[in-house]
């Protein structure tokens, strides 16, 4: 049998799927759900310093190639979320599986006071979403668009996060998302998930008009696959040493593969269950498990970066050339 257990930082995931934010929300149950389907690590939905109703509908649309959303980070409030964290936390321990807390602010202090509010939890990691407007921005660009930004928001966590490591959220729509990471990494950052969803519009040709009622939102699912394995790719060159949760696009097992050799160290899921349904854990895992078989790999963590590797060349029966595996 396959080992599908990964190492991140100083835990061990049982396997390297990890519940993305804002997927099954912070509800305890639904979170330990995750947790017993085969997840190694879920993440509650980013909480804020106070609660937020979020946009109203329609918020999400399935577009024909993924799904574009505009949820608007609807959530009860930082205070509120520790309570459901804790609970979450308890029946999780058990189970061995890590509990990823996400928060997200204004401006780069009030981070450090979600992150404080947030760490009475214990959570295992705390995940900061920076592709939140910077306020203090004259164009007000997410944080995550420059490094100096994203790194002094990472700097006020870590001060207020109480030891719990940090794993900072990058977004893909920036010029160097590797430089991003490193200036991230430099201000104290355990970890990396990359990516967060990639900004865009879907319209209704025959009204002339945005279909979310947001009018723009966040793209994910299968069209954003390959952007986010570049990112991956970029972020693992930039920070090698990094742990990295690989997110975007993945709804099949060979989809996780692909992301560990990109260079994730666990890989994020969240739009496979609108996909696949409530099994999309256990159906990936399951995947994972023939590919690795059928290659002849015994451990799921020796995928990591092999797209890093010097290329190889084997000959197909016809003669062409193909990258070898090893």
């Amino acid at each position: 049998m396959t080992d599908l257990s990964v190492q991140f930082l100083d835990l061990t995931f049982p396997s390297p799927l990890v519940l993305a934010s804002g997927i099954w929300g912070t509800t305890p149950s639904l979170l330990v759900r995750a947790a017993k389907a085969g997840c190694g690590a879920v993440t509650a939905k980013s909480c804020g310093p106070m609660p937020r109703a979020g946009h109203v509908n329609p918020s999400c649309l399935d577009w024909g190639h993924g799904l574009v959303n505009a949820i608007g980070l609807a959530n009860p409030g930082a205070e509120t979320e520790v309570g459901l964290l804790q609970n979450a936390q308890k029946q999780l321990h058990p189970l061995g599986v890590s509990l990823i807390a996400s928060i997200f602010a204004g401006p780069p202090e009030e981070f450090g006071q979600v992150a404080a509010v947030v760490a009475q939890a214990q959570p295992t990691l705390i995940e900061v979403n920076i592709s939140c407007p910077n306020v203090h921005s004259e164009f007000g660009e997410p944080y995550a668009a420059d490094a100096r930004a994203a790194a002094e928001v990472t700097a006020h966590v870590v001060r207020a996060a109480r030891a719990i490591p940090v794993v900072v959220k990058l977004a893909p729509n920036v010029p160097s998302i590797g430089r991003i990471a490193q200036a991230v990494v430099e201000a104290g950052a355990a970890a990396l998930c990359v990516i967060n969803t990639m900004p865009g519009m879907v319209i209704d040709a025959e009204s002339g008009q945005p279909i979310l009622a947001n009018r723009s939102g966040g793209l994910s699912g299968p069209a954003i696959k390959p952007i986010a394995l570049k990112c991956v790719y970029d972020v693992r060159k930039a920070c090698p040493s990094v742990p990295i949760i690989g997110t975007g696009g993945v709804t099949v097992g060979l989809d996780a593969v692909e992301m560990l050799m990109a260079g994730a160290t666990a890989v994020g899921i969240g739009s496979a269950f609108y996909y696949r349904g409530t099994e999309a854990v256990a159906s990936i895992l399951s995947e994972m498990h023939e590919w690795l078989n059928a290659h002849g790999v015994d451990r799921a963590a020796d995928l990591t970066s092999q797209a890093h590797r010097e290329r190889l060349y084997a000959t197909t029966p016809t003669g062409a050339p193909v990258p070898a595996l090893h």
